[in-house]
């Protein structure tokens, strides 16, 4: 999961540690929010296991996931609203595969590639968890946050981070990396969320910070 931020994305615009820990909070509450949506979604428990947040620069983002050119699943979401931005799962395709394992109810170990059907119930999982989280940012900032359909890609992971990078990078150049894992009492898995915000939505956290 990524959340973005910069120490100083415009000359007039500046984030200070006390705001980039707000910004960390207000994403572990929406992900703990999307993490209840998926619950809801599979008929069981769904759980956070660990969450592990990090600061990066934008440009070292596709190393994260290992080879840039090594093949990664990718459900991708736009968000529209007062601040525009982009969700972005990702999931190295074993990991994808246990994911539907767990999503669908088959055994551990069942799938072994990405067809229609693993395509729709990962859409549809982007789906939920983008808009449990939007919601509870959403309401956290008192704005309006709209996910567009999401689009379920496996390519390589330098290819699938392009599209949301090139347009974060015009105004940002560090972001939040929160990798975590998640799952139910007999299957873990785990994957990175990432939430690239525009800097409208950064601004909008700093106007309500400066309130306090």
């Amino acid at each position: 999961m990524t959340f973005g931020g910069n120490l100083v994305m415009e000359a007039t615009i500046t984030i200070t540690d006390v705001e980039k820990m707000a910004l960390i909070g207000l994403v572990s509450h929406g992900l703990s929010n999307s993490i209840r949506g998926l619950s809801e979604m599979v008929g069981q428990e769904i759980e956070i296991t660990s969450l592990n947040p990090k600061i990066v620069d934008i440009r070292e983002v596709p190393g994260m996931f290992g080879d840039p050119e090594a093949l990664t699943v990718g459900v991708y979401t736009q968000v529209r609203g007062i601040a525009d931005g982009h969700i972005l799962l990702v999931y190295q395709p074993q990991v994808a595969f246990d994911l539907m394992d767990m999503l669908l109810g088959y055994t551990p170990g069942s799938t072994t590639s990405i067809g229609k059907l693993e395509r729709s119930a990962l859409a549809e999982m982007g789906n939920i968890m983008g808009t449990f989280f939007l919601n509870a940012v959403a309401e956290s900032l008192q704005i309006t946050l709209l996910p567009r359909p999401p689009a379920v890609v496996m390519d390589m992971a330098g290819a699938i981070l392009t599209v949301p990078l090139v347009e974060i990078i015009k105004e940002m150049d560090e972001v939040y990396i929160v990798e975590s894992n998640f799952g139910t009492i007999d299957r873990q898995v785990e994957g990175t969320f990432l939430v690239l915000p525009s800097l409208g939505l950064i601004k909008r956290v700093k106007d309500i910070w400066e309130k306090y």
